[in-house]
């Protein structure tokens, strides 16, 4: 009982920190709850260690499901959802997550984990380094269409909510931030959907998991981290409507870049 106490503490105190920075910048959380559970679960729960890194990614995305749709409501009273950009990137990034999640279950776990790590860097180094700067391209629904299906694969793939790969890509076709990050909150949902969907099929029958999981799924993870999720992303948005958020994403920046050189080295 002792072990499973702090397993719930932890998990509910992941759960709060994804909250607020899926309101405030629109991802799904899954740069901080994969490498979370990677690192937490083998210590709780006993099962085959090359099956970590996708249990972690199908529990991340089934989270994101909660998450994403509780920050997207909150965006959605502000009046920023822009249902004609929404249509166009949405379709993309639900064929993107099938295809992202019928792909990841067929990779080495170890390669699952340097991968996800490089992805880290790489979204450090968007988020400290980026400029909000629009381009002269035009909103073509088939770029959006485009922007969905490559965020939707490899979020799928990585088992992140897709925001820091959609949202600089919708500022680059000069759609408004604060409408960008409400497009990537209602598309991190279709993305945890189809998502999570695609981990629970591919993980049926597999032996070496969790008696308590769904295929690549950990519910107890799951209900732990939601449970605080869905009430501070409100806070999350306000804080998005409220601050400067560059100062912000650079500190992150730092935790991302640092959490994912350690998962690079294993």
């Amino acid at each position: 009982m002792f072990e499973l106490s702090h397993f719930i503490i932890i998990c509910a105190a992941i759960g709060a920190v994804v909250g607020v920075l899926a309101g405030l910048l629109g991802i799904g959380g899954g740069v901080v709850i994969v490498p979370a559970l990677v690192y937490i679960i083998p210590h709780f729960v006993e099962m085959d260690p090359q099956l970590v890194m996708p249990l972690a990614i199908g529990t991340s995305l089934s989270t994101i499901i909660l998450t994403s749709s509780s920050s997207a409501l909150n965006h959605y009273k502000r009046g920023q959802l822009d249902k004609t950009l929404l249509f166009s990137v949405a379709l993309g990034v639900a064929l993107g997550a099938l295809l992202g999640s019928s792909i990841a279950t067929s990779i080495p776990g170890y390669v699952l984990k340097a991968s996800f790590g490089s992805l880290l860097v790489l979204i450090a180094l968007q988020m400290a380094f980026y400029s909000n700067r629009s381009s002269n391209s035009t909103h073509s629904p088939y770029k959006l269409f485009g922007v969905g299906t490559l965020t939707g694969t490899i979020s799928s793939i990585m088992g992140i909510g897709g925001g820091a790969i959609m949202v600089p890509s919708l500022v680059w076709y000069q759609v408004k931030m604060t409408t960008a990050i409400a497009c990537a909150a209602l598309c991190g949902m279709v993305i945890a959907i189809f998502g999570t969907l695609g981990y629970i099929v591919h993980g049926l029958g597999v032996t070496g998991l969790p008696s308590a999981s769904i295929g690549f799924v950990y519910w107890p993870a799951t209900l732990c981290i939601v449970c605080t999720s869905v009430f501070t992303t409100r806070f999350g948005v306000k804080l998005a409507y409220s601050l400067p958020t560059k100062k912000l994403k650079k500190y992150f920046a730092v935790f991302l870049l640092l959490v994912g050189i350690r998962m690079i080295l294993g």
